[in-house]
């Protein structure tokens, strides 16, 4: 067991050797091109800057966005049983073959924005046997199939003990990072991140609450609908298992291991894995965004080759946001996961393309170009 536990973390370490930062020269390059449109002078705002980031993340200053993909991480939480959800975990089950049928709101919205869906079975209680490895296959993952990734059938109740174990956890994670890995191998431009999981509100909740040393009752929303009632029992069961099991802040894997699910430990690993494989990766809404403060906690560098789409209605989801230092392009008041919010993220996203690439500029127009006074 200790042989194993180290050969993860040797690897995990291994891949997060890989990563430099950001191309500083060539995000200068696009910058110059972003003052040379006519238009006034950064007046898009967040449209120029995340496409500046792109740049830098790709090392080209004529990016691309036209294949992308939808990770949907899909895994159970054992807390559920603490009644803190509307629904029981086999609907997580449901919606993840939803996902691979196309049927869910999120296919309809990534068939819009021309997004691939891949559902991934990281933790299911149903569906498929666990895998013991990580698998590193030779043919191209397919879109609209649910991968089988399964590190555990859910984790454990954290109300009565840890969710999962170290080992779990960076499995959890390595499988993420592969997965991007694989999708870039594939010719893939941009991710989303996206999740479904019965209770991964509640799992979230906690893990943001330990990172952040915030108030439970700060950090804890209804989620999938439930009445004050239930809100109130919700944040009862968070306060004491933190209590209880006191994860330690400083150790981003303790916290995940004592409070955390799959779905946040495998899309903690992609967002490493954009870091790695210098691919941009777009955050989705409040559980998301916590994958993304953990992968940034494990990695601080992993946070450049992130971007914002939208702001939860979650009452955290704007906290944990701030906390990155990202901004998000929207706030719809969506709190539907999924990946939703960052599908409608990405149509902005090509409309700052779509001028980048395709306005005239000072020079073409015969106008004198904009200076800053």
């Amino acid at each position: 067991m200790e042989n194993r536990l180290a050969e993860l973390e040797e690897r995990l370490e291994e891949r997060l050797s890989l990563v430099t930062g950001l191309e500083e020269r060539v995000m200068e390059q696009t910058e110059r091109r972003w003052d040379s449109i006519a238009k006034p002078l950064k007046s898009l705002g967040l449209l120029e800057q995340n496409l500046t980031k792109i740049t830098g993340i790709v090392g080209s200053e004529k990016p691309q966005i036209g294949k992308r993909a939808l990770i949907a991480m899909c895994a159970d939480n054992g807390v559920v049983a603490e009644g803190v959800t509307q629904t029981g975990m086999e609907v997580t089950a449901i919606v993840a073959r939803n996902m691979a049928e196309g049927a869910t709101t999120v296919t309809v919205m990534a068939e819009a924005a021309g997004v691939d869906v891949f559902p991934v079975d990281i933790g299911m209680v149903t569906e498929g046997s666990c895998i013991l490895g990580i698998p590193e296959e030779k043919e191209d993952l397919v879109p609209r199939t649910l991968l089988g990734r399964k590190v555990a059938h859910g984790t454990r109740n954290f109300a009565e003990g840890p969710a999962m174990s170290r080992e779990e956890a960076l499995r959890a994670i390595l499988t993420g990072l592969e997965i991007a890995g694989r999708l870039k191998a594939q010719g893939y431009d941009i991710l989303a991140t996206g999740e479904m999981g019965i209770g991964n509100t509640t799992t979230s909740s906690a893990v943001a609450a330990a990172l952040l040393s915030e108030p439970v009752e700060k950090m804890t929303g209804k989620g999938a609908g439930l009445s004050h009632e239930g809100l109130l029992k919700k944040i009862a069961v968070i306060r004491q298992s933190l209590q209880d099991l006191k994860p330690d802040k400083e150790d981003p894997l303790d916290v995940l291991c004592k409070v955390g699910g799959f779905d946040i430990a495998g899309l903690a690993g992609v967002f490493l894995g954009g870091a790695v494989y210098r691919i941009p990766v777009l955050l989705d809404g409040f559980i998301s965004s916590v994958a993304a403060l953990l992968a940034v906690r494990i990695l601080p560098g992993a946070k450049d080759f992130m971007l914002a789409t939208h702001v939860s209605k979650e009452p955290a989801g704007g906290l944990v946001l701030d906390t990155l230092g990202l901004k998000p392009m929207l706030c719809c008041e969506m709190c539907l996961g999924e990946g939703t919010g960052a599908m409608a993220g990405l149509s902005v996203l090509d409309m700052g393309f779509a001028v980048y690439h395709s306005m005239a500029t000072f020079d073409e127009i015969q106008v004198e170009q904009y200076q800053p006074l």
